[in-house]
């Protein structure tokens, strides 16, 4: 018999069963892990599919209702919120945005209606979904986005969605010092409870494609001048301390997939909560390419959600969430 043999080394032998590497995995999905994005339409009664996202619709009321059940009763913890209201209700102010009676306030009630504190109930905080031009933020003169306007905007809609009864606001629309300016308006509106997801470093990415039918965006032109360059990275880390200096509970990465390094250099800089939103774009391509029998479906969702986990991410925004909560 010989010794020392080449390869001295096989870690092949913790590969060998499935036991085996389940015992020894070092990333683990769980249920507690995920938050389902939902989308609720104004004046529907049936949900209304969404073509470029297979699978996921636009909710009525009732069947948002039955989406949070479901997602409580698969053990997913949160449900982000966005709310797409009748065009007629568009202008140039998002005036709908904040309207007590709008359709995400509406929505927020309903669902806390329904499941009260057993699901987190988050909510989109910006103006595009509501604007007629479907920017998110007020326009100034020249047609561009005003920083400063656009907060007071933001201070608006956090009380109104605060009050509907939401436990976190997700600032989306990367104005600057938006996390400190609601966090000053829920303050001083008696709301020091309700907590603040940064949408730190969210990146003008071209997988945002499918959401704009989602919400039934009237985007003329782009964001560049808001949402971060994709090629930059230490401007992530600029807004991640900033974010964090102005009072941001936790903070996020969006999109997931296309931006893991960034999700783990954040993840590695802070001690509070780091989110990553796996997109739409991203769910439409695993869709398409399973339906065209090119991948394994169940198997690529898995897989990517594992990746977004290992590389950070302590909470997923996926709408794949109760789907992937059931099977865990």
């Amino acid at each position: 018999m010989t010794y020392g043999s080449f390869p001295g080394a096989r870690p092949r032998r913790l590969r060998t069963t499935p036991t085996m590497r389940r015992m020894v995995a070092e990333t683990r999905l769980h249920p507690a892990d995920l938050i389902l994005p939902a989308f609720v339409r104004e004046g529907v009664a049936e949900p209304v599919p969404i073509q470029a996202m297979p699978g996921v619709v636009q909710h009525s009321l009732d069947t948002l209702r039955k989406a949070a059940v479901e997602a409580v009763s698969a053990g997913v913890s949160g449900i982000m919120l966005f709310g797409v209201p009748e065009d007629e209700k568009k202008d140039a102010a998002g005036t709908a945005g904040t309207d007590p009676d709008g359709i995400l306030q509406v929505a927020i009630r309903a669902v806390k209606e329904e499941v009260g504190d057993d699901l987190v109930i988050m909510s989109d905080l910006c103006l595009d979904e509501y604007t007629d031009h479907g920017h998110c933020g007020v326009l100034d003169d020249q047609g561009r986005v005003d920083n400063d306007a656009t907060l007071e905007r933001y201070a608006e809609m956090a009380q109104v969605q605060a009050d509907a009864g939401v436990h976190v606001v997700g600032p989306s629309g990367m104005m600057d010092g938006q996390v400190g300016v609601i966090r000053d308006a829920l303050d001083q509106t008696g709301h020091e409870d309700v907590s603040i997801l940064a949408y730190t470093a969210k990146y003008s990415s071209a997988f945002y494609g499918p959401f704009r039918e989602a919400v039934g965006s009237s985007l003329r032109g782009d964001r560049k001048t808001y949402q971060q360059d994709p090629a930059n990275t230490r401007e992530s880390m600029r807004e991640l301390a900033l974010d964090l200096d102005e009072g941001a509970d936790m903070v996020m990465v969006k999109p997931a997939g296309p931006y893991l390094d960034i999700l783990a250099k954040v993840a590695a800089s802070v001690d509070v909560p780091v989110a990553a939103y796996q997109i739409s774009g991203e769910y439409a391509m695993i869709e398409a390419a399973a339906e065209k029998g090119w991948i394994e479906r169940d198997r690529a969702i898995l897989e990517t959600l594992t990746g977004i986990k290992r590389a950070g991410a302590h909470m997923i925004l996926t709408y794949w969430a109760t789907e992937v909560a059931k099977g865990l």
